[in-house]
């Protein structure tokens, strides 16, 4: 009999599941997704290596000075190179773009940086500068190995120092990316610590049959906007207690736990790019809280929010699927989609004004697109908790919640008839 009953309890279950629509959309998207996922790693890949490939065999103009009398006229020809008037001269026109390289080479290679100056052309394409004059002292070397001073060269790469330009200005480099990547790091670490809060701050009072009650004394608008704005509040007091020990150790016990020393004087904090990164932010943390709480409104219990909260927070990870392309071509189709579409541009659009490569015009877009989405949501989600308030063992229809000629919902009716039952005691 025992095992009848566990046959029959097992049959049960995994009929019933299987059988629900709704365990094959939240199932199959996921493998949808990584199919996607992968589809954008191989393009991505495949785009990459063919920028790198044209960055390599790209010209540009090139002016350089010898001290060590290493390198040919003739030789530095095959480069499209060209002797300099002056370092000054040569430096200067590299910086006001009429020129687009200058390399100094040292008397002595083996201990001196070669110093590279070029117009900036991103974090990905200003490579080109040192192996070109890597190439340049290569070529050199081998037309006279015989030579001792050279033979040394080729069993230890010569230093090289790059210094790129942008607008007049030195571009600020790897300094200048990580402030604008730090939103990054704070939005995974909100959505990761308060996805679950998000799902069940809606899901709940149905799962503890007190819906009914709350919207006799409060507004759904006004329910579910607070429950938003505490969800910010929640954030913002997490990420500065999490922070909290990290400033602290390195403020005052760095010496003795042996944190290694950080130059925060070193970063570039550019305000525009610094602005950007926080409305990013905050946009995209707003459309994925209303919409976690649209799906806890739309779902009868977490079990079955869950799989739809998987396939929201994959959405997340996509955009580091192709990140390189991303950084080597950012107007390529797949990325221009990704920076536009709601839910994977908090992480494209941060990315790109990380690298310096989301100009103001596409930022303001972007930014526009996920506050318009997460006040679109918000009401949808003030919708779907009003209708969906007593659907306690079924999934809210959002053909029926969002029915603009539906004046009366269940949740409205239910709420007034306990005024009506509270007025009559």
């Amino acid at each position: 009999m025992a095992r009848h009953n566990l046959r029959t309890v097992i049959g049960f279950e995994f009929l019933r599941t299987i059988s629900k629509p709704r365990f094959w959309i939240g199932t199959l998207s996921v493998p949808l997704i990584m199919g996607i996922a992968i589809a954008l790693i191989y393009l991505s890949n495949s785009t990459t290596a063919a920028t790198a490939d044209a960055q390599r065999d790209a010209e540009f103009s090139i002016a350089y000075t010898d001290a060590s009398g290493l390198i040919t006229a003739e030789q530095a020809g095959l480069f499209g190179a060209e002797p300099a008037g002056s370092e000054a001269q040569a430096i200067a026109a590299v910086k006001d773009g009429s020129l687009d390289a200058y390399f100094a080479y040292p008397e002595d290679p083996r201990s001196d940086a070669i110093r590279v100056y070029g117009v900036d052309a991103g974090i990905f394409a200003n490579g080109k500068y040192s192996d070109v004059a890597q190439a340049m002292l290569d070529t050199a070397v081998q037309s006279t190995i015989d030579d001792p001073t050279l033979l040394a060269l080729t069993q230890n790469q010569p230093l090289i120092d790059v210094k790129t330009y942008a607008d007049g200005a030195e571009a600020g480099g790897i300094n200048a990316i990580v402030p604008p990547m730090l939103y990054i790091v704070i939005f995974y670490g909100l959505i990761v610590l308060l996805a679950g809060q998000m799902l069940a701050s809606t899901l709940e009072e149905k799962e503890n049959r007190v819906t009914e009650m709350i919207l006799t004394t409060l507004n759904p608008t006004t329910l579910i906007t607070g429950k938003v704005i505490s969800l910010f509040m929640i954030g913002a007091l997490q990420v500065i207690i999490f922070s909290s020990p990290i400033v602290i150790g390195y403020a005052f016990f760095r010496e003795q736990i042996n944190i290694p020393e950080f130059v925060v004087s070193s970063l570039i904090f550019d305000p525009q790019t610094m602005i950007i990164g926080l409305l990013l932010m905050i946009g995209g943390f707003s459309l994925f809280t209303t919409s976690l709480v649209a799906l806890g409104a739309v779902m009868p219990t977490a079990k079955e929010a869950g799989n739809f909260m998987g396939v929201m927070i994959a959405l997340l990870f996509i955009p580091f699927y192709i990140v390189s392309l991303v950084i080597s071509n950012p107007q390529a189709l797949v990325v221009q989609i990704f920076t536009y579409f709601p839910y994977s541009a908090p992480i494209t659009a941060l990315l790109r004004n990380g690298f310096g490569s989301l100009t103001l015009l596409e930022a303001s877009i972007v930014i526009a697109i996920l506050f318009i989405c997460s006040a679109v949501m918000l009401r949808v989600a003030v919708k779907l908790f009003q209708h969906g308030s007593i659907a306690y063992t079924h999934k809210v229809s959002l053909k029926n919640a969002l029915t603009p000629t539906q004046r009366h919902t269940p949740a409205a009716a239910t709420a007034s008839s306990a005024r009506t039952t509270v007025s009559s005691s």
